[in-house]
């Protein structure tokens, strides 16, 4: 069975002819878990909205499984986005949400059982890392080929970070996923591919010591 692939290259990223991004490449590919690490203002999160289309780039291309993404953006059967706010509305009631993503709230009740018998709440009546659990649940559980994740142990309990984890690693066989998060440590422990967001370019590193040599760890 042939994998789902997505590639991202060229890309020139300007903010008032300040030159953010310079001839970037990045490849997510499913079955493996790629990180995109960087200091604040790096770059990160415009490149994510690059990918998914929502800014524009002086210059770009776009390819999902082989396919290039010319005058058009990736639909959410292509990419779903975590991004570092909360983005479903308070108002709406949780079992809703999940009939919407077409996914059994029993399900996320037996991963995470101290959920039990809240699906007829409003997500509003949630902590805003409660909220952060299940809207990454969601996007992960998702059939969308694959899954962008900016800063998912945000808000997060330290209980709850190695259920995000398993769910993360157990996502990966079925569509790429791209995550970044400031927990260095977390990041390390489940991915496969590490790029580093520097010098208005991505790197992929092999080890640890390419992140010291780029800046981005202490020795």
């Amino acid at each position: 069975m042939k994998k789902n692939k997505l590639e991202i290259d060229s890309v020139l990223f300007e903010v008032k002819k300040n030159q953010i991004l310079n001839n970037v490449y990045l490849k997510l590919e499913a079955g493996t878990i790629t990180a995109l690490l960087g200091r604040n203002g790096s770059g990160k999160s415009s490149l994510f909205k690059i990918i998914l289309g929502i800014i524009k780039p002086r210059e770009k291309s776009l390819r999902i499984n082989d396919v290039s993404f010319f005058n058009k953006n990736p639909s959410n059967k292509d990419i779903l986005y975590l991004s570092q706010n909360n983005f479903i509305p308070k108002k709406l009631k949780i079992k809703t949400v999940f009939n919407f993503f077409k996914l059994d709230f029993f399900d996320f009740e037996e991963s995470f059982p101290e959920f039990k018998n809240i699906s007829k709440n409003c997500l509003g009546t949630l902590s805003g890392g409660e909220r952060r659990i299940i809207e990454t649940y969601l996007i992960l559980k998702s059939e969308s080929k694959f899954a962008i994740l900016d800063e998912p142990f945000s808000q997060i309990m330290p209980v709850h970070v190695q259920k995000i984890k398993n769910l993360i690693i157990q996502s990966k066989e079925k569509k790429g996923i791209l995550i970044s998060d400031h927990l260095y440590e977390h990041i390390k422990d489940i991915s496969d591919e590490i790029y580093l967001v520097a010098n208005k370019k991505v790197y992929l590193t092999k080890e640890k010591t390419d992140l010291i040599r780029l800046g981005y760890l202490r020795k």
